[in-house]
């Protein structure tokens, strides 16, 4: 009986002194209740604590940055387009005695956070036109194939992405400060339309896309009509241009050869009966083919050469 008597002795005693030390890690904030309540100041710093065996309780929150991921959601604009808006944020526990008193946990505080960082993210867009949730600031135009009238419409914003996201971020903020909560950060994880209306979209895009092409292809046509005809046109002064220098050539010829064969024959008589023969043969060859029938008077000059050759 003594020795069980013992053991049951060591056994509270150890049971005692488990419940009087605890562990405060680095990443630690803690909080310690005593039937419910808080007791004293939150510890931060690391090492190890005492604290009432039973009596007391020991509540850990984290003092690292923590993660709040929010769920896409399908919100309307100011201009009345339906969008999706996907958020993330980082927070942390800026005073553990609040945050244990109004959240009590890091499961509340999700779902507290859940409220209100949609909420405002909602009144936000709600409260903008979609080209200020998309464009960040007002930047020039590049001259690309966008016409004037075309680079005309781009609208002006005055808030911009960023500056909304930080409007939301400011508002988050004052909201969670008396909740022992700090946001640090919150950003737009993803925009996108919603099937609908990036349909819709789409087909205006492919629409301005082909009047762009169609635009292009009728300035081409244009161009293409218009160097051919100045190709035609250029191809018949060339012709006309080559011709009549091929004429003026030829009449330049004829002009020596003709001069050449005046003196050549034109010496004597002979010559001059010689080339008044082949002349006449060469006239020959050239109007009469097999086929030819010739009706020739006797006082006629073929008939004349044909008899006698020699004769003038």
């Amino acid at each position: 009986m003594m020795r069980a008597g013992v053991i049951v002795l060591g056994v509270v005693v150890l049971l005692v002194l488990a419940n009087t030390f605890y562990v405060v890690n680095e990443y630690d904030q803690v909080i310690i209740t005593q039937f419910g309540k808080p007791v004293g100041d939150p510890l931060s710093t690391p090492g190890l604590k005492l604290k009432l065996p039973m009596v007391q309780q020991v509540h850990r929150f984290d003092k690292r940055f923590l993660e709040w991921d929010g769920d896409p959601n399908q919100l309307p604009t100011k201009d009345k387009r339906f969008i999706y808006v996907d958020t993330y944020a980082r927070w942390r526990i800026s005073d553990p005695l609040l945050f244990f008193q109004r959240l009590r946990d890091e499961q509340g505080a999700q779902s507290r956070l859940d409220d209100i960082l949609d909420g405002e993210t909602r009144n936000a867009i709600a409260n903008h036109d979609l080209v200020e949730l998309i464009r960040s600031t007002n930047r020039e135009p590049e001259q690309t194939e966008l016409e004037e009238a075309d680079m005309s419409q781009l609208e002006i914003i005055t808030d911009g992405r960023d500056v909304i996201r930080q409007q939301i971020l400011e508002k988050t903020q004052e909201r969670t400060s008396d909740l022992g909560i700090e946001i640090l950060d919150l950003q737009f994880k993803r925009v996108n339309y919603v099937e609908e209306v990036q349909r819709k979209v789409y087909e205006r895009m492919i629409a301005e896309r082909k009047r762009i092409a169609d635009r292009f292809r009728s300035e081409g046509e244009g161009a293409a009509l218009r160097i051919r005809g100045e190709r035609d046109r250029d191809l018949k002064r060339i012709q006309s241009e080559a011709y009549r220098e091929a004429q003026n050539i030829v009449g330049q010829a004829d002009s020596v050869s003709t001069y050449i064969y005046a003196r050549a024959y034109n010496g004597t008589a002979d010559s001059r009966d010689f080339y008044q023969f082949l002349k006449t043969m060469e006239t020959y060859k050239n109007t009469i083919d097999p086929g030819t029938l010739l009706l020739l008077s006797t006082d006629g000059e073929f008939y004349r050469m044909l008899k006698d050759p020699r004769k003038r």
